[in-house]
């Protein structure tokens, strides 16, 4: 019974040594970028941009809450974004861009992911751009864009709604349609952009 005890006092003397012999575990520390989560906007309208290589862009970035900045970056060779948000310059050269854009307010910032694509220059010209219709007939027509670079959707933006003729309207993805309103020939100016690449052209619709 003796030679048991001391067995047992010698175990737990062993095991005291053990655990002295390792100090406690302390909590790992985290690595902290200093920008707060969800501090200022938490996100962007539009995160990715096409543009093409040589041609200027002059564009707004559109965070989705009111009042913040930005912190100045370099974005892609040839362009950068100021305190405002404008994503301007000359994009040099072409190849995908992926780069981090502070968003401030408070004093606290919290960064965003902007995806520059800068394509190779590609023409392109407008096709159908005269639409003919009756009074009280819908329309179901489209503006045309012929050559581009591949994958690459344009947009179209009526810069004088006023002569848009009554009844119809023009859409961002060139779609002209409605239900014309009175007779007469209406000439419409309309921007075209295909990855910055834009150009103006007249949109004329009949309406007999």
């Amino acid at each position: 019974m003796r030679h048991r005890r001391l067995l047992l006092i010698a175990g737990l003397i062993m095991c005291a040594s053990a655990f002295g012999a390792y100090p406690p575990a302390e909590p790992v520390a985290t690595v902290s970028s200093g920008i707060p989560a969800g501090a200022a906007g938490e996100s962007l309208v539009e995160d990715t941009f096409h543009v093409t290589e040589g041609i200027e862009v002059r564009r707004r970035l559109l965070p989705t809450a009111e009042g913040v900045t930005f912190r100045p970056a370099d974005l892609a060779p040839g362009l950068r974004v100021d305190g405002s948000g404008l994503l301007h310059g000359t994009p040099r050269r072409s190849g995908t861009y992926v780069a981090p854009v502070g968003i401030c307010s408070g004093g606290s910032c919290q960064e965003w992911e902007l995806t520059i694509v800068v394509l190779g220059y590609v023409p392109w010209e407008p096709r159908e751009l005269t639409f003919p219709g009756r009074v009280g007939v819908p329309l179901d027509g489209g503006i045309g864009v012929e050559g581009g670079p591949a994958g690459v959707l344009p947009t179209f933006t009526v810069t004088d709604q006023a002569a848009v003729p009554a009844g119809v309207s023009i859409g961002p993805d060139g779609h002209v349609g409605g239900v014309p309103a009175a007779r007469g020939v209406s000439e419409v100016p309309v921007r075209i952009c295909v990855a910055g690449n834009c150009a103006g052209v007249v949109v004329r619709i009949i309406v007999g």
